[in-house]
C-alpha cells in the first residue's frame, strides 16, 4: 500500500488524556467527511474542521511506498535521547506514534501498526469513528461528528468537539470509553463555547474538559 501523508512531526500531544506527552505525529491526507476544499465546506458532514489535510506537501509529507519506509521517516524525527528511552519490553515506556488526519483509518492498516510496534512505538489513532479499526492499536480516540454513523463505539477516549447540533451527549456518555472529553469548538465564538463546555462538565462530571494546549503554546 502507498501511504499519502500530509505531514510528519515530533511534538507534544496537545489534547485529551495524553496531553503533554511527546509523540511522533503522522497526519494522513484525505477525509471521508470533508474534501478539505473551502468550496465544499458548507455541505460537508464536518464543516468546522480547522486542519489542513489536503495533499502531501507538508513537512515530512509525501507518498510512502511501504509501511517500513513510513516508519523509518517517523523514527528519524525522534531525537536520539528519545529513541534511547524506547523499551519495547515495557509498553508503558514506549514512544508514542499518533496517527491522525484528515481521517487516518482510510489508510492506517495492520502492516503499518505492526511496523510501528517493531520500532518500539505505542500506536494511537485519532479518528472520526466511521471506519473499522485495524488490529493491534494501543490507544483509540474517537471524535464523533453529527450526521456520521459510528463504527467504533468503544475505546480509550471519546473526544467531542462542542457544541455540535445533532450530537446526543447523553447517548454518547453510555458508550464504552475510558475517558469522555468535551473540546470547545475553535473559531470566533471559542470563548463562549469554552464557557458552555465548562458548564456542561460541571453538571455532568463524567465529561472532562479538553483544551487544545498546542495551539495556546504555539507548537505543532
Amino acid at each position: 500500500m502507498v501511504y499519502a501523508v500530509k505531514e510528519l512531526f515530533y511534538s507534544l500531544q496537545g489534547e485529551g488524556a495524553q496531553a503533554g506527552r511527546a509523540a511522533v505525529f503522522c497526519r494522513f491526507s484525505g477525509c471521508n467527511l470533508w474534501s478539505g476544499r473551502e468550496e465544499d465546506r458548507v455541505g460537508a458532514v464536518c464543516s468546522f474542521c480547522d486542519t489542513d489535510f489536503v495533499g502531501v506537501d507538508g513537512p515530512g509529507g509525501g507518498r510512502y511506498a511501504s509501511a517500513a519506509e513510513l516508519v523509518r521517516a517517523m523514527v528519524d524525527l525522534c531525537p536520539e535521547r528519545a529513541m534511547a528511552d524506547l523499551c519495547p519490553e515495557r509498553a508503558e515506556s514506549r514512544g508514542l506514534a499518533v496517527c491522525t488526519g484528515g481521517e487516518p483509518l482510510l489508510q492506517l492498516d495492520a502492516p503499518l501498526v505492526d511496523a510501528l510496534h517493531r520500532s518500539g512505538f505505542q500506536v494511537a489513532v485519532e479518528t472520526n469513528g466511521t471506519r473499522p479499526l485495524p488490529p493491534g492499536l494501543d490507544w483509540v480516540c474517537v471524535s464523533p461528528k453529527a450526521g456520521a454513523g459510528l463504527a467504533v463505539t468503544s475505546g480509550d477516549e471519546l473526544k467531542v468537539v462542542f457544541p455540535q447540533d445533532g450530537i446526543d451527549l447523553e447517548a454518547l456518555s453510555g458508550l464504552a470509553f475510558r475517558h469522555h472529553f468535551l473540546q470547545p469548538m475553535a473559531g470566533r465564538d471559542e470563548d463562549a463555547h469554552t464557557a458552555a463546555a465548562v458548564r456542561y462538565c460541571l453538571d455532568h462530571p463524567r465529561w472532562r474538559l479538553s483544551l487544545q494546549q498546542h495551539r495556546k503554546l504555539g507548537i505543532p
